[in-house]
């Protein structure tokens, strides 16, 4: 007797909450990261699936259903939010996924700024570098000056006055005009989704605080040049942080009734940084952050993109059964000697692999990391998105998931 989509959502849930739980299940979890995998098996480019809405989460939706993962993934869909502000985070030809540009937005001598109010920092001064048509915040007084109503608000609105002032209102509206478009899309993937049988990966997301500063704020070069010159306000702007990465995760996670909160780790890798500095910099804020969103009764689910074997012992230092370890590039042998009895362990099924490797390449892959795993605790799924997987080498990665063949 088949089973209802009910049946079904609640099995596909059980099969990732038993392996978080470090037991086994009927099968082997797996969960699919489509990227942009799903654009191309649909045929549409990666310019459409970054700026089509509808196009994109259809895609998306055939793809969960064709390919059958026990959860589904969320497509990128904020291209066209970010082109209404003139973001320098878009620009590529339509065959290109979306890049971050990375500067050094924040520069060393403003760390004091961003100390004392981050986000009058983020208004006035990084979103002008970013965002071409945010520039007029930049000749505003600081924002909290606000306070003092009288004195303040006779002078301190003037540029929005201005013809730049009423651009970027407009580009603000158009913005957020569009922001309700795609949360709207979102919420009818979810339901589509769940009408189907499928969970939700997550439906929220933060990041290390460390990663905050290192990706948006004071680039790759300068937050290591930090790490030496300024150790301790760059320690004190990653603690600044941390109350407002807990703060941008949990009210979303609970809104969706999804527990899961997504946190790609960026900075910390083995070749970004000494095992030391990890320590001192890194992980303290990270793991402050991890035992928090736990407390709450969520789940954090952790990419660590490159390599983190020196890391492994230092990140077992969490509660048991509580999290998810989604590992890109790790000596997973390494990595289930360590944490199979303290964490949940996803991934690792190499890009290149899927991308350019045989069906019985990937199957024997596949053989070898479940046999790390007799006892359950882990997820089968790619080191990261599929986005340039053959087709082949996906169905060959659920099949083996499922029927061990």
């Amino acid at each position: 007797m088949s089973m209802s989509p009910e049946e079904l959502f609640r099995q596909r849930e059980e099969r990732i909450q038993n392996a978080l739980r470090l037991r086994k299940s009927d099968q082997t979890p797996i969960i699919l990261v489509f990227g942009s995998f799903a654009a191309r098996y649909a045929g549409i480019s990666r310019r459409d699936e970054g700026y089509d809405l509808e196009r994109s989460y259809e895609a998306n939706f055939e793809a969960t259903i064709d390919f059958q993962p026990d959860m589904a993934s969320v497509p990128i869909t904020f291209g066209s939010i970010l082109k209404r502000l003139n973001s320098s985070a878009y620009g590529l030809s339509d065959d290109y996924g979306y890049q971050y540009a990375e500067r050094e937005y924040m520069k060393a001598q403003e760390y004091d700024a961003f100390l004392f109010d981050p986000s009058d920092y983020l208004i006035r001064c990084h979103w002008p570098r970013t965002m071409a048509k945010t520039a007029v915040f930049g000749h505003m007084p600081p924002l909290r000056t606000l306070i003092s109503y009288s004195f303040a608000l006779s002078t301190g609105l003037a540029p929005l006055a201005t013809s730049q002032g009423i651009e970027v209102l407009e580009a603000l509206k158009e913005a957020g005009e569009e922001s309700v478009r795609v949360a709207a899309a979102l919420q009818t993937f979810r339901e589509r989704l769940a009408a189907a049988g499928f969970p939700m990966f997550y439906c929220s997301g933060t990041q290390a605080p460390f990663d905050i500063l290192g990706s948006y704020f004071r680039g790759t070069k300068g937050i290591l040049t930090d790490m030496y010159r300024q150790p301790h306000k760059l320690s004190a702007a990653c603690e600044k942080l941390l109350a407002i990465m807990l703060e941008t995760a949990v009210p979303a996670a609970k809104a969706s009734g999804n527990p899961r909160v997504f946190i790609p780790l960026h900075k910390g890798s083995d070749n970004f940084m000494s095992l030391e500095q990890f320590r001192r910099f890194y992980w303290p804020t990270l793991r402050q952050l991890l035992t928090a969103l736990i407390e709450e009764g969520l789940t954090p689910v952790l990419l660590a993109e490159g390599p983190y074997d020196s890391r492994l012992k230092t990140m077992k230092d969490v509660p048991e059964g509580k999290l998810i370890y989604w590992f890109e590039n790790v000596d997973m042998e390494r990595a289930a000697a360590v944490l199979r009895d303290r964490v949940c362990i996803m991934g690792n099924v190499p890009m290149s692999l899927l991308a350019s490797g045989t069906v019985e390449q990937v199957k024997q892959y596949c053989r070898r990391l479940l046999a790390l795993f007799p006892d359950g605790g882990y997820i089968m799924s790619a080191a990261g998105a599929l986005d340039d997987s053959r087709i082949d080498n996906v169905r060959a990665l659920v099949d083996f998931a499922r029927l061990g063949l």
